[in-house]
């Protein structure tokens, strides 16, 4: 099949299977915003990135060594199977000893209460990646896509049971997702019949090695991302000011303002769970660098065409998704979203360029962006937060993430050389800032304004789309 074509038809699945799901992830923001007062959910707000830090660490970046591996077709996937889940169940009893510990940290106090919760809730979750991704890894890209449907659907009805029905708050939250990832792991591991690939003679310890080798410089590559979400809320939590206000209920803003990007981040995470499975697949093709050019220019168009489409509605679709009839904190959640909105398309090119180090085996040079960036984030948290509090970590996040896409836009190309448009992607940056500073500072006829940019926006990018969609419609 041509390679377009099947990283089209791959995309198209994992949509029907992620859009739908994902929507609905979305709209519990609404039952969150209405059901859990604004003190909790500063709670819920650091257990969920608490638990993203935890999981590389203590699975050694379970989710970047297992579909690689798996994939390669030079490798047992029996072995590879047997071993990642001896790795990450030997990870899970570790984490088990020192979560603990980590509760007795000052800015981590957080965490007492919630010790055992959490470590249920990471060991569930890492299960349930181990039995995905090698799934995904098998090329069974429907049954991936039907689990995620039917994972968002449980996760959606406990939510409602024990967030709205039995009122248990943040320990309703991560009850329902701890049931939610333990179904779709039975459910994964029966259907894929994972157990004919679980044997203790399966277990070599020769290819664990080599895939933690493989995995080393991305744990603290994924953890340093986590580092950059979680350190806005601790900074935000605990640091003084005298000009803005800070503390919990503008974690819970914060964290809330985040949420709306994340439709933005549904396409590029669909998108990508796609894009990965072809890098690794593509990699010793003889014009990939034309693949990747062609890719990677129509994905930059409809990043930025989505995010000037979000911005243009950004202020109704906000006030839907974060209500305010329960407290009335909210209704200025939508004054953080926009620049986050930008942080996001940055994000996302970050992890296409970075499937190129996975591609490669450069994964040194991922850790290396990925520190430029964490250090940008905790330099300017500390510059920014007291002087301009949420918005500051708004623009911090942005930048950290700016910095590293040009680091990995100029490395990433000495690996896999594709034409790249520095002029045309500055210009679109340059419009989501003015979109931006527009809705914050409502000048007169922002509207307007708003819906010129989105249309410039559609004009700078849509050939990039066209040259892209000519390939797929191409017959080879």
């Amino acid at each position: 099949m041509n390679k377009y074509k099947k990283l089209a038809m791959n995309t198209g699945v994992f949509a029907i299977g992620s859009f739908g799901s994902k929507i609905l992830v979305i709209l519990l923001t609404r039952l969150y915003s209405t059901h859990i007062d604004p003190d909790s959910t500063a709670i819920k707000e650091l257990l969920e990135p608490t638990a993203l830090f935890l999981q590389p660490i203590f699975t050694f970046a379970l989710q970047e060594y297992l579909i690689r591996f798996g994939l390669d077709k030079s490798y047992d996937k029996r072995e590879v199977f047997t071993t990642s889940a001896v790795i990450t169940l030997a990870g899970m009893l570790l984490m088990a000893l020192c979560v603990p510990i980590l509760s007795l940290i000052p800015a981590m106090s957080y965490l007492r209460g919630y010790v055992i919760l959490l470590t249920v809730y990471v060991t569930t979750s890492s299960i349930r990646m181990l039995c995905q991704q090698f799934v995904r890894s098998r090329d069974m890209v429907k049954l991936f896509s039907l689990d995620g449907i039917l994972a968002t659907l449980t996760l959606f009805l406990f939510n409602l049971l024990f967030i709205a029905g039995f009122h248990w708050g943040v320990a309703g939250f991560m009850l329902a997702v701890i049931l939610s990832d333990l179904l779709s792991s039975v459910f994964l591991f029966i259907v894929a019949d994972l157990g004919r690939f679980a044997r203790p003679q399966y277990f070599n310890a020769e290819l664990g090695k080599e895939m933690m080798k493989f995995a080393a410089p991305m744990i603290p590559t994924i953890v340093m991302w986590t580092i950059t979400s979680l350190s806005d809320r601790l900074f935000i939590e605990n640091m003084k000011s005298d000009r803005v206000q800070l503390g919990k209920v503008p974690v819970t803003l914060y964290s809330y303002a985040n949420r709306i990007p994340n439709l933005l981040s549904m396409v590029s995470t669909i998108f990508y769970q796609a894009w990965n499975m072809s890098a690794i697949s593509e990699n010793e093709s003889a014009d990939k660098s034309e693949f990747y050019g062609k890719v990677y220019n129509a994905y930059e168009a409809i990043l930025f065409i989505a995010a000037a489409g979000l911005l243009l509605v950004i202020k109704p679709v906000t006030g839907f998704l974060v209500t305010s009839s329960t407290y009335k904190v909210y209704e200025s959640v939508y004054l953080y979203t926009p620049i986050l909105v930008s942080a996001v398309v940055f994000m996302s090119l970050n992890q296409f360029l970075g499937s190129i180090y996975s591609a490669t085996k450069h994964t040194k040079n991922s850790f290396w962006t990925a520190l430029a960036a964490c250090s940008v984030n905790i330099v300017l948290n500390f510059a920014l937060i007291p002087e301009w509090g949420i918005q500051g970590a708004s623009i911090a996040t942005f930048l950290s993430y700016y910095v590293c896409f040009w680091a990995r836009i100029i490395d990433a190309r000495y690996y896999v050389p594709f034409k790249f448009s520095a002029g045309r992607s500055l210009l679109n940056t340059t419009i989501l800032f003015i979109m931006a500073w527009d809705i914050i500072a409502a000048p007169k006829l922002w509207v307007l304004w708003l819906i010129a940019l989105c249309v410039m926006t559609v004009i700078l990018n849509y050939k990039a789309l066209l040259l892209t969609a000519n390939k797929l419609l191409r017959r080879h």
